[in-house]
């Protein structure tokens, strides 16, 4: 693959891994739209956000194994086909139970095109410079793409109608998967000749969209203490500790255990994990403020954000790679998760007659620079560069 090939692969991949991102949140500014317009009750509106959360969430993992086995260029298109068709489902949905099962079958999508991007492009990059590099495109795409999800969902809502937030994805979809299908080259996964651990599979999918089910549904509707909860709850812990009991046994499993003695990779991915479920809960929560609160219209919820776009992509594209080069990963990741805690305090703290620029923007610019710095230099914690061998040094 020549060079400038893998780099216009690196922005297609981009592509769609931003249509995935800004699902999770587009449809927050649209959430009252939709609601008038199909006579949702509050407790159902949830679910055209749920439907998407429990089958990401439950099928990321799954998604990811299978490109392993089978191809992660397959799995890509496979899963931005899925995603763009149930997006025109979507869009077109003229009921209550349209619009969630379709919005299900984009968290399918979403789950299977997100998985395995980040493999292709370590893949793609080996060299460890120009993978820092292109991992920062990415991780900024990944972390801005909620914040631009609110504009575009404000901007559509606003101007058009809400059936816009969805099918806009279906053009960028199209070319998406016609571009990938031309230039990113075709890969065979390892295949099932060691066997595929169906059980652990099948375990760890229902352990996680049972967790996510649990968490946003009867938890948030009943209480954490409720029958119904703690229930469910205890299914998904049980279902999880069989699924860790099947990977110390499995012939090929399905996530080996061996890869979380790295405490570099297992305290990266918690705090991916958390420092991710922080920003969107403000994503938000913080759209719900500047809606029911502060009054603001679907645009002006979406420019609000604006700020953590433009300070992240900064940061994420030209500066951090440097300073983590410099500074160390470490350093950059508790800095950056400090400046989003500031700004979760911060933002815990306003008032029912706030003003934007004394109670949100400032919110705005921590979260922008604390992302910015913590998800590339997270990345680059997680999968550190080789170390670079001097002249007349004998190999590794």
């Amino acid at each position: 693959m020549t060079e400038r090939r893998r780099w216009v692969s690196l922005y297609v991949l981009c592509i769609g891994m931003l249509m995935i991102v800004l699902d999770v949140t587009v449809v927050n500014v649209a959430l009252p739209s939709i609601q008038e317009d199909l006579g949702f009750s509050q407790a159902g509106l949830a679910w055209v956000v749920n439907a998407y959360l429990i089958a990401f969430g439950g099928l990321l993992l799954l998604a990811g194994r299978l490109g392993d086995l089978v191809s992660r260029r397959g799995v890509f298109l496979t899963g931005l086909g899925v995603f763009t068709v149930a997006s025109l489902l979507c869009g077109v949905a003229q009921s209550q139970g349209m619009l969630i099962a379709a919005r299900f079958a984009q968290g399918v999508g979403g789950a299977m095109t997100a998985a395995v991007i980040l493999g292709m492009i370590i893949t793609m990059f080996p060299e460890p410079r120009e993978q820092a590099r292109a991992i920062g495109i990415f991780a900024f795409v990944a972390s801005a793409g909620g914040a631009v999800g609110l504009l575009v969902g404000g901007a559509l809502t606003q101007s058009i109608s809400w059936h816009w937030i969805f099918f806009v994805n279906v053009p960028v979809g199209i070319v998406t998967v016609a571009l990938a299908g031309r230039l990113i080259e075709a890969d065979r996964g390892i295949g099932f000749g060691n066997g595929a651990d169906v059980p652990g599979a099948v375990l760890i999918t229902g352990s996680l969209m049972l967790g996510v089910y649990a968490i946003i549904g009867p938890a948030a509707e009943y209480g954490w203490t409720s029958p119904l909860t703690l229930a469910l709850g205890t299914l998904s812990f049980a279902l999880l500790f069989a699924f860790v009991a099947q990977e110390a046994t499995a012939r090929s499993p399905l996530v080996p255990l061996r890869i979380f003695r790295s405490r570099n990779v297992t305290g990266a991915n918690l705090i991916q994990v958390l420092g991710v479920a922080g920003m969107f809960g403000m994503f938000f929560l913080g759209a719900l403020y500047l809606q029911r609160i502060l009054a603001y219209d679907a645009l002006q919820t979406g420019l609000a954000f604006l700020p953590v776009t433009v300070i992240m992509g900064i940061l994420s594209v030209r500066y951090t790679d440097p300073m983590v080069m410099h500074f160390g990963a470490r350093t950059l990741v508790l800095g950056g998760l400090s400046l989003i805690l500031v700004g979760l305090a911060l933002f815990a703290r306003a008032p029912v007659d706030g003003d934007y620029a004394v109670h949100v923007l400032p919110v705005m610019v921590l979260f922008g620079t604390g992302a910015g710095l913590c998800f590339p230099a997270l990345r680059r914690w997680r999968c550190p560069a080789p170390p670079q061998r001097t002249q007349g040094s004998p190999p590794a």
